[in-house]
């Protein structure tokens, strides 16, 4: 969520003219539900419909008062105004070079955490909109009460993309220790995640509400199989804006985040979940209930929050800050911390890091990028060093980078600041460069792409589907102010980009059959491809879990191809744990054209 008040001078600093709706702390209180103008109403219709149908009353009526403020004609005069610029942006980009914007379509919740799950889906989840007037602050960041909770969707990509593709999966309901302990579906909104051996997502931290948002103590699961969320024991303190990563042994750990004390106090405890002596959670049917975390022996004093997180090869974690001067190294055995050189760059806003695909073996260096407008560079920490790399076309912020299959690299969304796209906040004015994207080719040169039909910046996501193609959504303000309906459940909207090698002409290789059970690492294991003979290179992509441009989860490994007889080809898998932490991996096989297969689903790692 925007925040009042960023955590310290020096991002206050680098960040002042981006701090736009940073803070509903225009309202000089905390709204609580009693001060809603709805709450009489609400009250009243509760007592003959019930309070769940309540609310949604309430909803609508907010709508409505919101639609009035920003009409409806508004929004649709924007997105059509960016549907027209981005048509004529893109027509001078070949889609087998750069690939192509496909689809558009709305979504009923903002993306701003995005899972790729091992069923295929896509988990979603945010907060429930307060206002839709997208020139005040929609989010209840400072709202105390049953008014500041959280929502969840899963899409499902083989329903297609209309409102039947999309399941709610409500968060549990909480009492929050906000002074009026309202039950209310979690608000688990800007918390951190990572992914668990057994392919659940374990999610910590989110918002109680007030002071420009606090820290919640809140630990969660949720289980892609059953589709359902599940509480675990509170953490020891309250985070908002915590980032976590998945270590070689499995267990995660979480770092930073604003205390339950509000904006201003980042934490500096470190914990582990599942606690050390506590089984890490592997199978399915390892349901993590009532699990504790514990404390982590060394610290993590970051100054501002959600550092990237990442697990290299080497079984350390390495821990990147916003702040130039905090870079360390984590020993998860021994529960040490010690430091690493100064990045280069100064003070870097939200913006994306990539651990660099490194073939076989797990990354040993991480990229670095975006979070500086000014600063069109890229830097990579790699042997304990930092080195300046090419450059892209701009600088930009608030922008996500992911890792092809092929190990090429994509940069979707970004903006000048927070949600500024270089002429304001608001569309159809957004500077069309910051809906560009950026392909960076294996030798490390960056290009510019086709543009997306929205400008997103604070809250935009992105992820790498099974099928190759990627997710974009998020910033809710740009969904909200282009929403082709405001009125209507769907105040989302995601886009499904096609990298080039969708378009290469020719089909795709077929990855017809993979194994079902547990892979050891460092062991050999088959596939069956009616295309064998064509197929020269095979990658384990790990699924990406992302908010805020922080994805701890990503990571890209070539697997060497040993034999090929017939339809069967002979793979090997990466040999330990610290080089592909255990898990749920998509395994893609490529033809000598860098086109994938759709992948098929692995678990990597024996108890």
């Amino acid at each position: 969520m925007s925040r009042a008040a960023h955590r310290s001078a020096a991002l206050a600093a680098a960040l002042a003219a981006a701090v736009f709706l940073a803070a509903p702390a225009a309202a000089a209180a905390p709204a609580h539900d009693g001060a809603d103008a709805d709450a009489g109403a609400t009250a009243g219709e509760a007592a003959l419909i019930g309070e769940e149908h309540a609310r949604a009353h309430a909803e609508r009526r907010r709508a409505a008062r919101g639609a009035g403020e920003y009409p409806q004609a508004t929004r649709t005069a924007s997105l059509a105004a960016l549907a027209e610029s981005q048509a004529l942006a893109n027509k001078g980009f070949r889609p087998a070079e750069s690939g192509r914007f496909a689809e558009f379509f709305p979504s009923p919740d903002f993306g701003v955490h995005l899972a790729q799950l091992p069923t295929g889906k896509v988990l979603l989840f945010s907060f429930e909109r307060v206002e839709t007037d997208p020139t005040k602050e929609t989010g209840p960041t400072d709202r105390i009460g049953r008014t500041n909770a959280g929502r969840a969707f899963l899409w499902d990509p083989a329903r297609g993309t209309g409102a039947r593709a999309f399941k709610e999966v409500r968060p549990p309901t909480v009492l929050m220790p906000d002074g009026t302990y309202a039950p209310r579906p979690a608000p688990f909104f800007c918390a951190g995640h990572a992914f668990l051996p057994n392919g659940m997502l374990a999610v910590f931290g989110g918002n109680t509400g007030g002071k420009g948002g606090s820290g919640a103590k809140l630990s969660f699961v949720f289980d892609p199989w059953t589709e359902q969320w599940y509480r675990n024991r509170d953490m020891s303190v309250g985070r908002w804006y915590p980032s976590a990563v998945t270590g070689a042994d499995g267990r995660q750990i979480i770092m930073s985040g604003q205390s339950e004390r509000g904006t201003g106090t980042p934490t500096p405890v470190v914990e582990r979940f599942p606690a050390k002596g506590l089984p890490v959670p592997w199978r399915p049917f390892d349901i993590p209930l009532d699990i504790a975390v514990d404390r982590f022996r060394a610290d993590a004093p970051f100054r501002n929050d959600y550092p990237h997180l990442f697990s290299l090869r080497d079984g350390m974690v390495y821990g990147l800050g916003r702040d130039a001067d905090q870079q360390w190294l984590f020993d998860p055995v021994k529960e040490t911390r010690r430091d690493l050189p100064r990045r280069p760059a100064d003070f870097r806003g939200y913006g994306s890091a990539v651990p660099l695909p490194a073939g076989l073996r797990g990354p040993d260096s991480v990229l670095v990028l975006g979070g500086d407008p000014h600063d069109p560079n890229t830097y990579r920490l790699a042997g304990g060093r930092w080195t300046t790399e090419r450059p892209r076309a701009f600088g930009r912020t608030q922008d996500d980078t992911l890792i092809l299959p092929d190990a090429t690299l994509l940069t979707v969304n970004g903006a000048l600041s927070t949600r500024d796209y270089g002429n304001g906040p608001f569309n159809p004015k957004a500077d069309l460069k910051y809906r560009q994207t950026e392909l960076r080719d294996a030798a490390g040169h960056w290009r510019l792409g086709p543009a997306q039909r929205l400008p997103r910046g604070y809250h935009s996501n992105a992820l790498v589907m099974p099928d190759g193609r990627v997710m974009v959504t998020g910033d809710e303000l740009q969904q909200i102010a282009n929403d082709p309906d405001i009125r209507d459940s769907m105040d989302g909207s995601i886009e499904v980009y096609e990298p080039p090698y969708l378009h290469k002409g020719g089909g795709r290789p077929a990855l017809d059959r993979a194994p079902r059970g547990e892979l050891a690492h460092g062991a050999a294991f088959e596939v069956r491809s009616s295309t064998a003979a064509a197929v020269r290179r095979a990658v384990l992509l790990a699924p990406t879990t992302v908010t805020h441009a922080v994805n701890t989860s990503q990571r890209h490994l070539e697997l060497p191809v040993t034999g090929i007889r017939g339809d069967t080809i002979g793979l090997r898998t990466p040999p330990t744990a610290a080089d592909a932490p255990p898990g749920y991996y998509m395994l893609f096989l490529l033809d000598a054209r860098g086109v994938p297969s759709t992948a098929k689903w692995v678990k990597l790692g024996l108890r």
